[in-house]
């Protein structure tokens, strides 16, 4: 990077050159603001209308949305206004300033049809620049999931415009929109064209590009379960970010570690930060991921107060359909799910069926999730639909793997099996098999999955016992087989001799004692079944009683040099 000589910015001449030096072959949005700030400063007071132009159009950015809304964005927004007013109507820089004005207002109102329109106008009008920045700002207008053919023929276009406009930046956005394209659907030449992406990045860097190749190697590093590196990756994605200027770099890296949390079953542990980012202004009006990673992380730790106003707030919003829309579904689907929302996971199943075959990617490829089928298979689930569920899932978990989504496809395995033992019981032997290798592929890569070791609690309710699992909870009337069960799982993992369960037996009448204990503990989780099918299927499943009865979470099996049954 050459840099920007800021003490030659009192040369008016000097600083429009070098901020779009900056801005445009660079990627340097920070150094970029300054030239253009002094360069709009020194045209105002020479009169030079086309220098003003140029200020106020390199202070919009590269992006839309640089400017958060606010006293900043209103200044640069009224200065764009003022120089359209002053340059010829029908010159290259009016149609520039028009393209910038309307990508804003699109995008902030989850609209593209205006920036359309402009865009037909440069291609009309024959001026190579105009054209490119029409071509990047429609496709950042249309990142949402049902524009992904529209998107390509766009990056495609901008690429061979680069050649024309002699800005190699135009070049790197064309390649990088295409990265984008390709990883939002799911195409296999994603890779490639992000190796090639690069490539060209290490003939020359860009900052703001580079920070988009970057959030794209942390997804690829989740996506593969290698979660400590994947963290790595993101603070130094975050650290180019803040290095460029971009001013999503706080919100991409909220994104990229609330999944990466998620994944690894840790997600209770970011409520206080996602409550932090989510209410912080540098978050783009338009982005709602942050908001509803926040309701999910919230309910799993158990605060289902915090979890259902958010889930609320969102709810009462018409969501734009912007790059994380899928992302922010998901979440929705998550914590409907967690909060038992049925009207929730209804309007999310009916507004995600016609992206099933897509992923939940958030942004420009900041993050993926999996495939939107586990949102459907959740919803579904939530809603009582058990054979909806089952397919969803089972296609979930097929299109994960494929996609090479580790931690999602164990997830979405997970919850097949949950769905399978709802339909069929927990002697179902597709239920059994789904469960061990979801297990498995959770143990190889780090994954605490949900209602893992820990997450059961049975505690006092008034006159009730509360059951809390998984972010899920209920209540249930007290009896002498939940008084057991509270026992068990406060003692995950460890063995309870069914003697000390008993008072009227502590002596060694282990017959007795084993029948007794056994009887109750099934009646009382037969009620929690009814009270909540999903907690009764995980609690049965990790139960085991006998002579000697456990709480085996995970599938646990108990430790081989104590004995005892383990029959229900």
């Amino acid at each position: 990077m050459g840099g920007v000589d800021l003490a030659r910015c009192d040369d008016g001449a000097f600083a429009i050159t070098a901020g779009e030096r900056a801005l445009y072959e660079e990627g340097d949005l920070r150094a970029a603001r300054r030239c253009f700030e002094a360069a709009h400063g020194r045209a105002e007071a020479s009169g030079d209308r086309a220098a003003l132009a140029r200020a106020a159009l390199g202070l919009g950015g590269i992006w839309v949305q640089e400017h958060r809304p606010g006293p900043r964005q209103e200044t640069v927004r009224a200065r764009q206004r003022r120089a359209l007013a002053l340059v010829g109507p029908r010159s290259p820089l009016a149609l520039r300033l028009r393209i910038r004005m309307r990508g804003e207002d699109d995008y902030r109102a989850g609209e593209h049809a205006g920036t359309l329109r402009l865009l037909e106008e440069a291609r009309a009008a024959g001026d190579p620049v105009a054209l490119a920045e029409a071509l990047s700002l429609a496709h950042h207008c249309l990142l949402g999931p049902a524009h992904a053919g529209t998107r390509l023929a766009l990056a495609s276009e901008l690429t061979g415009v680069a050649a024309r406009t002699g800005r190699r930046g135009d070049l790197l956005m064309g390649l990088m929109w295409r990265t984008v394209d390709l990883f939002k659907a799911a195409d296999p030449q994603a890779e490639p064209s992000l190796r090639e992406l690069r490539a060209a990045l290490a003939a020359g860097d860009h900052l703001a590009v580079g920070f988009v190749a970057r959030a794209a190697e942390v997804m690829l590093a989740t996506r593969a379960g290698r979660f400590e590196e994947a963290e790595a990756l993101a603070g130094a994605c975050a650290q180019r970010g803040a290095e460029a200027g971009h001013v999503d770099a706080p919100g991409w890296y909220g994104e990229q570690l609330g999944a990466i949390r998620w994944f690894q079953g840790r997600a209770g542990e970011l409520v206080p930060s996602l409550r932090e980012l989510a209410g912080s202004p540098t978050l783009s009006p338009v982005d709602h991921a942050v908001a509803a990673s926040l309701a999910v992380s919230a309910a799993t730790a158990g605060d289902h107060r915090t979890a259902a106003g958010v889930l609320a707030r969102l709810r009462g919003q018409n969501l734009p359909r912007s790059g994380s829309w899928l992302a922010t579904l998901y979440f929705l689907a998550e914590a409907a799910y967690l909060l038992r929302d049925t009207g929730t996971a209804a309007r999310a199943r009916e507004l995600l069926a016609p992206y099933a075959g897509l992923p939940a990617v958030a942004g420009p490829g900041v993050t993926c999730l999996g495939s939107v089928r586990h949102s459907l298979g959740m919803a579904a689930l939530t809603t009582g639909d058990v054979d909806g569920a089952v397919a969803e899932l089972r296609a979930a978990v097929r299109d994960n793997v494929a996609l090479g989504h580790r931690p999602a496809a164990a997830l979405s395995r997970h919850r097949l099996a949950q769905a399978l033992a709802l339909r069929h019981g927990l002697d179902d032997e597709a239920a059994r098999r789904e469960r061990s290798a979801a297990a498995e592929e959770a143990r190889e890569l780090g994954m605490m999955l949900p209602a893992g070791p820990g997450a059961c609690r049975i505690e006092p309710h008034g006159r009730q016992w509360r059951v809390t699992l998984g972010g899920r909870r209920t209540l249930v009337a007290d009896s002498v087989g939940m008084r057991h069960l509270a026992v068990l799982v406060a003692r995950p993992g460890r063995e309870v001799p069914a003697a000390d369960l008993v008072e009227e037996d502590r002596a060694g009448g282990g017959e007795r004692a084993r029948i007794a204990v056994g009887k109750a503990v099934r009646r009382a989780l037969a009620r929690i079944a009814e009270a909540d099918p999903v907690i009764g299927v995980e609690l049965r499943a990790a139960v085991r009683t006998g002579a000697r009865c456990a709480y085996l979470p995970g599938n646990d099996e108990i430790p081989p040099n104590r004995t005892g049954s383990r029959e229900e």
